[in-house]
């Protein structure tokens, strides 16, 4: 087989990415302990609030002026999807859906036509620190289902897959399947309007975890156009078929062969992959279409509608303390997390 590594770049605050994926950043902030009302129980001091990405003290307020996190913002034509490794998310959006989700669970939204949501980060322990550490992907549409009905999903960590490998030396891989089947392994379904809902479209979204001196078989893709990335998160070094690159880097690497991960002293990688929509993007901000004309209409349309306005007393609602993992829907349902399934209920 050719080399299996096509390029490699180092990682920055944000990552590169290629068709269908358009963005993917890892959040990954040590917050303190938390006040009464869920933000930190330290000095803002010296943060710049409302842009605070400069990490002092190792956490971030982001967009947020007591709670951090990223305050009713809007979107259009592409998706996000969400992984949380550690900590708590609070989701409200125009729609009037809400969610907590945490540790292990993933949420997929379709922005499709528009919807407007807020992201908020809250501290609940007031006794100790909090971390948190997610990804977020953004994916984008074709032009087809870019004006599709806004919907979100909620993979409840339970119902998320893990394959566990052990190899000859018994060391173990464990791959956390968000979206492509792997070893028999088949996550939930995706979005309907999402481009992971082609058969065609390959896309695979796993998060993979060597602990030291493990080897990992990669399988090949099912598509001779898939695009692969790895990105290596966590760990000094990968070793891709022989060829060691460092931490903290993106390899593009060919997806139609098996190759051979390992890594002697264990590594965390995120691994992306799809077949490309090979559209025209045009991308400002929070939209992205197809020609600039439709982000023009998507700006015209936003202050027209506000993608259905703002049900919340606040920019930035948290939804209490003492409040479980849930995802209200927009028809008031409610479904919360039940080992491996799901309750779905009506609201009181």
């Amino acid at each position: 087989m050719d080399h299996p590594i096509i390029q490699t770049i180092e990682l920055g605050s944000q990552w590169p990415t290629i068709d269908p994926f358009l963005f993917c950043v890892h959040h990954d902030d040590h917050y303190p302990a938390g006040n009464e009302h869920a933000g930190p129980a330290a000095s803002l001091e010296g943060r710049d609030l409302g842009q605070d990405f400069a990490g002092l003290d190792g956490w971030r307020m982001y967009h947020g002026a007591d709670v951090p996190g990223f305050p009713n913002h809007p979107h259009r034509g592409f998706e996000t999807v969400t992984y949380v490794r550690q900590g708590v998310i609070d989701h409200a959006d125009s729609l009037g859906a809400a969610a907590r989700f945490g540790s292990g669970d993933v949420q997929w939204i379709t922005a499709g036509e528009g919807i407007v949501h807020s992201e908020m980060f809250p501290l609940l322990n007031q006794e100790h620190g909090n971390p948190l550490e997610l990804f977020q992907i953004w994916m984008n549409l074709p032009a087809a289902d870019k004006m599709a009905a806004p919907h979100f999903s909620m993979l409840w960590d339970g119902a998320v897959p893990r394959l566990r490998h052990r190899d000859d030396n018994g060391r173990l891989s464990e791959i956390t399947v968000i979206a492509g089947a792997l070893g028999g392994l088949v996550p939930p379904s995706p979005p309907p309007h999402s481009w992971a809902s082609h058969a065609d479209a390959d896309v695979a979204i796993w998060h993979l975890h060597l602990e030291p001196g493990a080897r990992w078989p990669l399988p090949a893709a099912r598509g001779i156009e898939t695009i692969r990335t790895l990105y290596v998160v966590a760990g000094e070094s990968l070793d891709i078929d022989g060829t060691t690159v460092a931490g903290r880097t993106a390899t593009v690497v060919r997806a139609d062969a098996e190759i051979a991960l390992s890594s002697t002293g264990g590594a965390e990688v995120l691994l992306l992959q799809g077949h490309p929509i090979g559209e025209p993007v045009a991308r400002y901000g929070p939209f992205v279409m197809n020609n600039d004309h439709e982000i023009e209409q998507a700006f015209a349309d936003y202050r027209t509608t506000r993608f259905g306005g703002w049900p919340w007393p606040s920019d930035g609602p948290v939804h209490g303390e003492a409040t479980g993992r849930f995802a209200r829907r927009p028809d008031g349902t409610v479904e919360v997390p039940d080992g491996t399934h799901s309750r779905v209920s009506s609201v009181p």
